[in-house]
């Protein structure tokens, strides 16, 4: 039976700075794309945020429904958020504008209702954005009562520090959210951010396991490291497997990682088989969906099709 998927964060479009000085928008949002990616592989995904209902708004609403996506979280009157996009040697640096928008209109007790009306619990991810204070607390108090309700959490913590100004209380944040968290995918700059020494693939053991000792005992017990071009790492409970990035040539890494951790998620929610005695197969799917995605601008994930020619 395949495991419901519900994707809780933001959804925004990526105004991406050309060489000629115009922008070009497209959309995005860590969560957004993630639930793209995961539903696109044949996964049973909603998405719980309102979308706007201005023009980028309903845009996102007819490529979700496009992909097969369920729309979950209604409308807002809201506009929706957007993020400047500025691409150097292929990799993104972003300015958002994130007051007042569609996808930061929910509350906790809504989301939570939400849960409650699935047939079954099902995979909550959540992330990125969210994770600023003082938004997180109603992530945590989301989290809380969905590993109540029996839902297994995944977490991308995708961190942005330009956008949160002070770093302190934002990685104490992260790591609160860590601890409420059964999944997690963190890449390279996420956890130098976060503090982390000697950050590479060849560390990924030691990096599991601090990550592993920071959190609530029996949480992480799958977790995701993403080191860009040089490769990746997954562990499902102590099952662990490392291998290089897929050789492509790269036009951008907008949303590399949501296609990643999205196909991980579709590949544990359709298999039946123990995820442990997947690892190596799991983490090729991803790294090979997040190679495709990477020959596009922006976050473009590949269908099923597309994923299994290549």
């Amino acid at each position: 039976m395949t495991s419901p998927i519900l994707v809780l964060g933001e959804a925004l479009m990526d105004c991406i700075a050309q060489a000629d000085g115009q922008l070009r928008p497209l959309m995005g949002g860590s969560p957004f794309n993630l639930a793209r990616a995961a539903a696109l592989q044949g996964a049973q995904v909603a998405y719980l945020n309102p979308l706007s209902k201005d023009l980028f708004g309903q845009g996102m609403v007819k490529q979700l429904q496009q992909d097969g996506v369920t729309l979950a979280g209604g409308t807002s009157p809201r506009p929706t958020s957007l993020a400047v996009v500025q691409v150097y040697d292929g990799q993104p640096s972003y300015g958002f504008y994130r007051e007042g928008i569609a996808d930061r209109d929910y509350t906790v007790d809504g989301i939570v209702d939400l849960l409650r009306q699935q047939a079954v619990p099902g995979i909550l991810h959540t992330g990125s954005l969210l994770l600023i204070p003082p938004e997180h607390h109603k992530v945590v108090a989301i989290l809380q009562a969905a590993r109540d309700l029996g839902w297994t959490v995944s977490v991308d913590i995708n961190l942005r520090p330009q956008v949160a100004g002070d770093l302190a209380p934002y990685v104490a944040a992260v790591r609160e959210v860590i601890g409420l968290s059964d999944w997690l995918k963190a890449s390279d700059e996420d956890l130098k951010t976060m503090g982390l020494a000697d950050v590479s693939l060849g560390e990924s053991p030691r990096l599991v396991s601090e990550l592993r000792a920071a959190g609530a005992p029996g949480t992480l017990s799958r977790v995701a490291l993403t080191f860009g071009g040089d490769g990746a790492y997954l562990d499902v409970q102590g099952h662990s497997h490392g291998l290089p990035a897929p050789s492509v040539t790269v036009l951008d890494t907008v949303g590399a990682g949501d296609t990643f951790w999205g196909n991980a998620l579709a590949d544990w929610s359709a298999n039946e088989s123990p995820a442990s005695a997947r690892v190596a197969d799991t983490l090729a799917l991803a790294m090979k969906a997040a190679a495709i995605n990477c020959t596009r601008q922006g976050c473009q994930p590949p269908t099923r099709a597309e994923l299994l020619a290549f």
